[in-house]
């Protein structure tokens, strides 16, 4: 028993070995090194250095006193938000966005991707990836001002419905219509460019696989339900465990151009309800406390989906 005790002390490293395999690595990849500080600034600086500002959740925050100088309430703003008024709506729209987003948004890049991987043509196919990827590049303003024109009383898709028989439709003041403007519109706007982490995953999926489906006698659909689909589920996973986690950030940018207070009804998310708190009517405290909350909500269904699929599927972010 004392042999295999000392036999293993001497096979475990001493402090300083380790100390000088680090500064050996660290010498060996000096370059690459350096080429990380600037990235590693950047997320000190600009991503945990602001993090102090959570305390203004925890105070009855006073811009003359400053963060420390203010009165501690502490979970006051959140006992406010939560028997509010408003947290039911907020909380209720901001779920059902993030739940349309999953069963519409997430799958469209993953089908659309399999759909580029069939095409044999290379110039066809490099037409259709430009074609998709384009609208990424196209600020969140004018994809915005696009839909707005073309769902106006007097724009193309309410002349097309009167040419076709029917009446005029007040898309934009329509709280109804407004979850699947937002769904839509982001999917045109995301879906190509989504695609390309899942065309990266295809490549690497043996071929011989599909030649050997094939000799089996399966057709394109059993190719892609035996073999593009499990080659590319660790990747769908991963995402589909970020998109969760995303669920509860939906984004205010868009839904602040297409909304209007007759909308809010189906439109005002908890980030839309924060913007205007702290933007409008400068309860910044109050603001940080609902945009906390809104986080911690996020975090546990990030936790949550992630040791759900290491038990079902083994993969997962940590």
């Amino acid at each position: 028993m004392n042999l295999i005790s000392k036999t293993k002390r001497k096979a475990s490293p001493s402090p300083g070995i380790k100390k000088g395999r680090f500064v050996a690595d660290v010498k060996k990849d000096l370059s690459l090194y350096i080429m990380f500080i600037p990235f590693l600034l950047h997320l000190l600086i600009f991503t945990y250095k602001p993090m102090y500002g959570i305390i203004i959740a925890f105070k009855d925050f006073n811009a003359y006193q400053g963060i420390w100088g203010s009165e501690w309430v502490g979970l006051e703003h959140f006992k406010t938000f939560v028997s509010g008024a408003y947290f039911g709506r907020t909380l209720k729209n901001t779920f059902l966005l993030g739940i349309y987003n999953l069963l519409f948004s997430f799958p469209a890049p993953i089908l659309l991707a399999i759909l580029l991987n069939e095409v044999r043509t290379k110039k066809l196919k490099s037409f259709f990836q430009t074609a998709t990827f384009l609208p990424h590049f196209i600020s969140t303003v004018v994809i915005c001002g696009i839909t707005v024109n073309l769902l106006a009383p007097s724009g193309v898709v309410n002349n097309l419905i009167e040419a076709l028989g029917g009446e005029r439709i007040y898309f934009m003041t329509k709280p109804e219509w407004f979850r699947t403007i937002y769904i839509g519109t982001g999917i045109w706007a995301a879906c190509g460019y989504s695609s390309i982490i899942y065309l990266s995953a295809l490549s690497g999926i043996d071929p011989s696989l599909y030649e050997a489906c094939v000799i089996d006698g399966g057709n394109k659909f059993r190719q892609i339900i035996h073999i593009t689909l499990p080659g590319i589920l660790p990747t769908i996973i991963i995402k589909l465990i970020l998109s969760v986690g995303g669920m509860f950030s939906v984004g205010y940018e868009k839904i602040i151009l297409l909304y209007q207070p007759v909308t809010y009804e189906t439109a005002d998310v908890i980030s839309t309800y924060m913007y205007r708190l702290g933007m409008s009517e400068g309860k910044y405290d109050f603001a940080t406390a609902v945009g906390l909350f809104n986080s911690l909500v996020a975090l546990v269904f990030v936790l949550a989906t992630n040791i759900i699929s290491k038990r079902v599927t083994e993969t997962s972010l940590w």
